[in-house]
């Protein structure tokens, strides 16, 4: 009776175990017309009566025990579609989008398995088809195929843009100024205040569900963006508990395990990111700092409390290594209601040497007859940099029948330690050669809060969108350390010579930004001659004050030139070297405070805008709009001796209209045909329209800002055909034209000044060209080729600028320095204008064996960098070949664990930008040598 009773129990709780365990099927629904949610759809398991409906964001959910299915998705007046061998496994999450048409475009029950629907690059392109703009993107799939661990590295493949320094985009050659980031439709900055592109490689890819890349305006988009706009998109809310993490390596033989690399010791917390407080400035700005000829004690203390260290010194250079992890889930509460969480944080650790780093500055004879360079200045040596860059997020969702509400927290840290030691020849004013040691240290820390609300009436027809997003930025120069010493060949002897050299310096220079955004969106769903429009209204409101400030000091030496030190820059302030107020002799600290350094600028935009989205015939769709900008910014500072002192004046006081117009023909079902036209700005940053001059002890180029700077305006027109075939084939061909008003660029500051830039307003200028994208499976070669994919997307472009026509600018100026036999025309190329862009890769992807791997190659041509003006010449950016191997190859029964291999720059270019002259042989004006990389990454899903 026992054994019965135990028999029994046993197979109620293997019964039970059984019925208990369950998966997920959750996804979205979406409107094959218009794109949008599609609200209420049906879901039902095929042959029973077990189903659900979407939610209002077209989100459902089903919880069924494992097996194979097929799912019916329908809704009142679009197509019915079954998807088949829906495969559902225990305690898995399994995803499956649908998109769902009008039945004005099908009649039919359409068929399909679930292995096609759930082809995450096919469901990147419908949104590239059906959206209002033009528009290209990238999927989470593709991030896999890349083996690419941030956004920077994954969006270089798209059609029209390219990535420099590894974090900023170009789009369609046009420089940073025209480019312009957001995440999830919101304005957030970057590490770097001064760039309208947020630096994209502190995004890791496990928290990003797609990247699209904006090429046409409309009225909601803010008006400050002209080459495209980048719109990261992340994960929303999770189906259930997941988690994973990732870890990776990068090897670089020319860079790490390297015994000459150059450090310095920092402070305990420099892996974090940040400084510990032991770079700070020693003593306040308004500290008294008595004269050398004083002989006061209190000049020996003051000088004693600056760190001594100011030599580069030698060490091994580690590898670059990285992890990030990821968690998420949902929780019900009450009856129809959801509470979400996703929370992320990476580490970065990258390291770089850079051998025989260089620099160079030339000119033109006086003699006209001289067609080569004169050799000015030059600047060689070797670089070492660490970078560390700390990233956390915390999104938080809740969800009721009719709302939605995020809260999302992200703060960024990033420290970054150089040290470098350098030959500079000068030849121009005063021919002498010198040896310096350059330490430096940024940090720099954003914490970005949104908040955010979503909300639908009844019939989902009326919609209402508002987000609030205060921003803090904290960046600081932190103790740069400039030694420089005079070494005389004849005599074999170093020395401090202020005059010729330059006076040893330390730099700090702070940088506070507040930023609060504020917008709100209305959407009304309505009919329209007769078709299904749409009416979009809104205001948004942003604020930004920036707080800059440099302090600057100098070591001198009293009664010697430091021949005793023998170039040995820690030696200068050795306690035996520093100043003795009985003798009155030393080293010393002298303080170059200059007051148009220090300021404070701020500006606000109000806007507000409104369009229609409205079908004129069943295949014309036309969406038009006018947007309003009221922008200001002031300006509060002085020059240096005092003259002319600002005190929160108006510099730029602004109210434009920005008109939008896209034009979308359907030819059928997989072609469009696009026309639009859009009015946008590029305005100058709080560093540009200022009276500031910041010295850069590394490059050795001082920045001067130009007050007077005005915006830029752009008109920009688009025609693009498209064509979307199976398998996420695409074919699309694209023309542009852009006119430029009062363009901004970044130019020498005068003929005799060959190391200070200036950004000036510059004439007028034109931009146009053609892209194109080509993507095909190679199954038609055979069945053995059905697994690769080939991509080609090139950009051809052509850019005329205007010259600067005024007394001494640069065509005027250009014009007098001719060589003989040398024409000069008034127009020139923009500055940092692409002539063309190549991406190309081909890719095999077997998903049955969990194998993805490429080869992609990548190129920029050649770009105006610096306009010259004078003597100087123009300086050029060289194209630079990138080609790069990537292997993917997943484990496990639910392809859990993978691990990706890359092999970085095959080719072994070398960054580099030269001057360019009539009949003369280029010269180098910069040159890095990144050598050649290998990564292993790996990546476990929990």
């Amino acid at each position: 009776m026992k054994n019965k009773f135990k028999l029994l129990l046993i197979n109620f709780f293997i019964s039970f175990i059984g019925w208990t365990q369950t998966g997920i099927l959750t996804g979205k629904v979406i409107d094959g017309d218009s794109n949008d949610p599609l609200a209420f759809a049906n879901v039902i398991i095929k042959g029973t009566s077990k189903g659900t409906t979407s939610d209002f964001e077209g989100y459902y959910e089903l919880k069924i025990k494992p097996g194979t299915y097929s799912i019916t998705f329908s809704f009142i007046g679009y197509e019915t579609k079954v998807i088949t061998e829906v495969v559902i496994t225990a305690d898995e999450i399994n995803n499956l989008d649908i998109i769902l048409k009008p039945e004005g475009i099908s009649f039919e029950t359409v068929i399909i398995t679930a292995k096609r629907a759930k082809n995450t690059e096919t469901a990147i392109l419908n949104v590239q088809k059906k959206s209002v703009n033009l528009m290209d993107g990238i999927s989470a799939q593709s991030f896999r195929k890349l083996a690419v661990s941030n956004v920077a590295s994954a969006v270089k493949n798209v059609a029209g843009v390219s990535v420099q320094d590894s974090k900023y985009v170009y789009i369609r050659g046009l420089g940073d100024r025209y480019t312009k980031s957001i995440l999830n439709g919101v304005d957030i900055p970057g590490l770097d205040p001064d760039r309208n592109t947020v630096q994209l490689d502190i995004f890791p890819t496990n928290i990003i569900d797609n990247v699209q890349i904006l090429k046409s305006s409309t009225a909601d988009l803010p008006a400050d963006f002209t080459g495209g706009m980048v719109n990261i998109v992340t994960k929303d809310l999770p189906s259930s508990k997941n988690s994973s993490l990732s870890i990776g390596g990068t090897y670089n033989p020319s860079m790490h395990f390297n015994t000459n690399y150059l450090n310095y010791k920092g402070s305990s917390t420099d892996f974090l990111g940040f400084d510990n407080g032991d770079r700070d400035l020693p003593i306040s700005r308004s500290q008294p700092i008595p004269g050398a000829y004083s002989r006061n004690p209190a000049l020996t203390a003051i000088t004693k409390v600056f760190d001594p260290t100011l030599k580069a010194q030698k060490g091994t250079s580690g590898m670059d290594f990285s992890f990030a992890y990821t968690m998420g889930d949902q929780f019900n509460v009450g009856e129809n209601n959801k509470l979400g969480y996703l929370v992320a944080v990476s580490y970065k650790n990258k390291t770089t040497f850079y051998k025989d780093y260089e620099r160079g500055f030339y000119r033109k004879f006086a003699d006209k007859s001289i067609n080569e360079l004169d050799f000015s200045e030059n600047q060689i040596g070797d670089l070492g940099k660490n970078e560390v860059l700390l990233s956390g997020l915390a999104g938080f969702t809740f969800k009721t029948e009719k709302s939605k509400y995020r809260l999302n927290f992200l703060h960024l840290q990033n420290g970054e330690t150089t040290a470098g030691y350098f030959k500079q020849i000068k030849n121009f004013s005063d021919a002498v050669t010198i040896y310096k040691d350059n330490l430096q240290y940024t940090q720099r820390s954003i914490s970005n809060v949104l908040l955010s609300g979503k909300h639908y009436n009844d019939e989902s027809s009326f919609t209402t969108e508002w987000k609030i997003a205060p921003t803090y930025s904290f960046i600081q120069d932190k103790d740069a350390r400039v030694t420089p010493f005079e070494f005389n060949e004849s005599t074999n002897t170093f020395s401090i010579r202020p005059s010729s050299a330059g006076s040893p310096r330390r730099i700090w220079r702070t940088l506070e930004e507040y930023n609060v955004v504020g917008k709100i969106d209305f959407t009304y769903k309505h009919k329209l001659f007769n078709h299904d429009s749409k009416l979009k209204f809104g205001a948004s409101y942003l604020y930004k004050l920036r707080n800059f400030s440099i302090d600057d000091y100098f070591l001198l030496i009293r009664g010697s030139s430091g021949e005793s030190l023998n170039g040995d820059a820690n030696l200068l302030l050795a306690d035996e070297n520093i100043y003795d107020s009985n003798s009155g002799l030393g080293t010393y600290v002298k303080g170059n405070y200059e007051p148009s350094n220090t300021f404070e600028s701020y500006n606000n935009n109000i806007a507000g805008y409104i369009s229609e989205s409205f079908k004129l015939i069943e295949k014309l769709k036309a969406v038009m709009g006018l947007r309003v900008e009221k922008f200001n910014q002031f300006y509060t500072g002085q020059n240096n001796s005092g003259s002319i002192i600002y005190n929160n004046v108006e510099t730029i006081s602004k109210l434009d209209l920005f008109p939008s117009t896209n034009i979308i023909y359907s030819l059928n079902d997989d072609i469009n045909l696009r026309v639009s036209y859009s009015r946008t700005v590029a305005r100058p940053s709080f560093k540009e329209a200022s009276i500031t001059q910041i010295f850069d002890p590394i490059t050795n180029l001082t920045f001067n800002g130009n007050i007077n700077l005005r915006p830029s305006y752009i008109n920009n027109f688009d025609i693009r055909f498209e064509n979307f075939g199976e398998k996420a084939q695409l074919f699309a061909f694209s023309a542009f034209y852009k006119t430029f008003k009062d363009p901004i660029e970044l130019t020498f500051f005068s003929a005799s000044a060959p190391d200070n830039l200036q950004p000036r307003n510059i004439g007028s200028a034109i931009v146009y060209g053609i892209e194109i994208d080509f993507r095909k499976n190679l199954d038609f070669i055979g069945d053995n080729f059905k697994n690769f994919t080939l991509k080609v997307n090139t950009s051809l472009i052509k850019s005329e600028q205007e010259m600067d026509k005024s007394p001494n600018g640069e065509y005027e100026s250009k014009l007098l320095n001719l060589r003989d036999g040398e024409t000069l025309s008034d127009k020139r190329y923009l500055q940092g204008q692409s002539p063309y862009l190549i991406n190309a890769g081909i890719s095999y992807n077997n998903s049955d064996k969990g194998i993805e791997t490429g080869l992609f190659f990548n190129v920029q041509g050649k770009s105006l960098e610096v306009v010259g003006i004078g003597a100087i010449p123009d300086v050029y950016a060289m194209p630079f070949n990138s080609l790069n191997f990537t292997l993917n190859k997943s484990f496990g029964e639910h392809k859990k664990s993978s691990v990706n291999i890359k092999f970085g720059n095959i080719l072994n270019d070398e960054r580099e930008s030269h001057y360019q002259s009539y009949k003369a042989s280029d010269k180098i004006f910069s040159k890095i040598r990144l050598g050649q990389t290998f990564s292993l990454g790996y990546n476990f899903k929990f």
